[in-house]
């Protein structure tokens, strides 16, 4: 077997053109346009994760330098070397070197540069201007609101979306046809429901999935993914919203167990589902409402089970109390 077959996916399928990146089109248009005058300034790329920043990033240095490229490109992850020393010794001695072959710049991409302290970014600044003509910055991070003003305002800012759903099933099409799988159209669905539009979630979800069974169901998506299928979500606060705490009490604890969801989990799944119940719209933003308490609750350190006992206890008082609320405020 050669090398490609040990590859994991994510890297396997990387684009490696323009015209391979699947979404942000009008982001790529624009880049594309820089590259093809050898002439670019310094770019932010702020997104959430894996819908293409890295990439877009190795694309620009593999178009503008061709076999030069790993010469005049370097790349560094400010999320392993946070502190000052790696703008003061790694990129000042990268930036203040000339760039071999044509084109008269380096670049330096920085990912995950919002985990940068401020110190460090004041320093990444100064290096900016320091050696613009020598070298070039694409900076990455999740949070543009989070680079000091002043590096910002240096860059063309770029914001990354989550992939939509026919790129995402163009993506499956292709890795499908490559490796001889089947997916389902529900399976579809459910790899883009849980990838949320994050490409290395989708190919990861993919490939574990693969490797299981050739014919890709719905069942398997979910179980590797380890999520409760949205029926079953669907079914608890049906159950929960006519007022009956102990059977949806007990579903609920059973789903979690079963599929190795946190509380956090659980809880990203059921407030999406709230808004498909058939209930009254005030019902619903109460619920909604509650949902965020709960997160809170949870992410300050709260016991699991015990908040969503709270949560499904909350739904089910609810049912009844908002009713109540409503027809005493028509009188």
């Amino acid at each position: 077997m050669d090398e490609a077959t040990y590859t994991i996916w994510t890297e396997k399928y990387r684009p490696k053109h323009f015209k391979d990146i699947r979404g942000q089109e009008e982001i790529v248009k624009r880049v594309k346009a820089f590259v093809e005058q050898k002439n670019m300034p310094h770019l932010l790329f702020a997104g959430p994760a894996g819908v293409g920043k890295s990439t877009l990033s190795l694309v620009i240095a593999h178009e503008l330098f061709k076999e030069t490229w790993r010469d005049n490109f370097l790349e560094l992850n400010a999320s392993d070397e946070r502190g000052i020393d790696i703008v003061r010794v790694k990129v000042k001695d990268f930036a203040r070197t000339k760039a071999i072959g044509e084109v008269p710049f380096k670049i330096i991409f920085l990912d995950e540069c919002d985990a940068l302290t401020r110190e460090a970014q004041q320093a990444l600044r100064r290096t900016m201007e320091n050696y613009t003509k020598t070298c070039r910055f694409v900076l990455s991070c999740n949070f543009s609101s989070k680079i000091i003003d002043p590096i910002q305002s240096r860059c063309v800012v770029f914001k990354f979306k989550p992939l939509k759903k026919e790129e995402v099933f163009k993506i499956i099409d292709i890795i499908c046809a490559a490796e001889s799988i089947n997916v389902s159209e529900k399976a579809k669905e459910a790899l883009f429901v849980v990838s949320g539009g994050d490409c290395r979630k989708l190919e990861n979800i993919l490939q574990s999935s693969a490797a299981v069974e050739s014919d890709i169901t719905e069942k398997t998506v979910y179980s590797l993914a380890s999520q409760a299928r949205p029926a079953e979500v669907q079914d608890i606060l049906t159950i929960a919203a006519t007022g009956n705490f102990v059977e949806a009490r007990k579903k609920t604890l059973s789903m979690m167990l079963d599929n190795g969801l946190s509380g956090l989990d659980f809880l990203k799944q059921v407030q999406p589902e709230i808004w498909k119940l058939n209930i009254e719209n005030l019902k619903k933003l109460e619920m909604i409402k509650l949902c965020g308490e709960i997160e809170f609750r949870l992410v300050e350190g709260s016991d699991e089970f015990i908040q969503i006992e709270a949560l499904i206890a909350g739904i089910c008082y609810l049912s009844k109390e908002v009713g109540h609320a409503t027809a005493s405020g028509h009188k």
